[in-house]
């Protein structure tokens, strides 16, 4: 991160319990939500939840940006369905994403340079980049 950077926003939660009996609050309680490990019968979420739920929205904006730079107008909802895997592997634990991407009204080609421009600048993706599997395709 450069020095010069400002921060334009800074997201406080607190979590206690952990993924599998825990919960999570934001400072300002718009966020409350329980925690449950994947496949767990307790309701909640999961980090991976959030995390793909956290991405794809910072991708999707990102394609939105990428446009505006091109002096683009999209002509339909940007969809994107992301999955997040956690995987474990003798090593430890680790995660991969895949992200299909629908921008209708738009074509194929320019769409893909728009996904290959957010996916430079998305911040979950600068953060991931290298240290994670991500597969991003196209519908």
């Amino acid at each position: 991160m450069s020095q010069n950077a400002t921060a334009l926003y800074t997201a406080r939660t607190r979590t206690s319990g952990g993924r599998d009996t825990g919960v999570a609050r934001s400072s300002d309680g718009t966020l409350d939500l329980r925690l449950a490990a994947p496949g767990s019968e307790r309701i909640g979420t999961n980090p991976e939840q959030l995390f793909a739920a956290g991405w794809s929205a910072c991708l999707e904006s990102a394609i939105a940006l990428a446009a505006d730079k091109r002096g683009m107008a999209l002509a339909g909802k940007v969809t994107i369905d992301a999955e997040v895997d956690l995987h474990l592997a003798p090593d430890g634990y680790s995660l991969g994403a895949r992200f299909s991407i629908a921008i209708p009204g738009i074509e194929q080609g320019v769409a893909q340079a728009l996904v290959d421009e957010a996916h430079r600048l998305c911040p979950y993706s600068k953060a991931t980049r290298g240290n994670i599997d991500v597969s991003i395709r196209l519908v």
